[in-house]
């Protein structure tokens, strides 16, 4: 679904916008996908905490601000920690456990490489002790 990334390099660069008279036109991804999903989050809120196995995922965060957090399966010790911002896209690759502390009130689409029917995430994701 993506160029390779690498713990390094989580934020994916997005196009600049093409405008004109009528408005603009954002394109945020080029990339198959099978689910695009929009989640709100209140300040506070905590998502993630697990790892999937063969899913991957980009995710733009349209309003709000978050702590992005991840570290390869089965590793030890801190895990990598971003700050995500409005209007910022990062991908998190199969095997990588993640979680989303939301710092405010947010706004986040999800484009996802496999189904995301409530069955065939479960099969794929697996629960870890939160990120710190």
């Amino acid at each position: 679904m993506s160029k390779t990334r690498t713990d390094d390099n989580v934020l994916v660069p997005i196009r600049e916008p093409f405008v004109d008279a009528r408005g603009e036109i954002l394109n945020l991804i080029d990339a198959p996908f099978m689910s695009a999903a929009v989640i709100t989050s209140v300040k506070g809120a905590v998502r993630g905490n697990h790892y999937h196995k063969t899913d991957d995922h980009y995710c733009w965060l349209q309003r709000g601000e978050m702590v992005y957090l991840h570290r390869r399966s089965g590793q030890t010790g801190p895990a990598r920690r971003w700050t995500i911002k409005a209007g910022q896209m990062f991908y998190t690759p199969p095997g990588y456990e993640h979680a989303m502390q939301f710092t405010q009130d947010s706004v986040l689409l999800v484009f996802a490489k496999n189904n995301r029917e409530m069955a065939n995430y479960e099969a794929d994701t697996v629960r870890v002790p939160p990120l710190e």
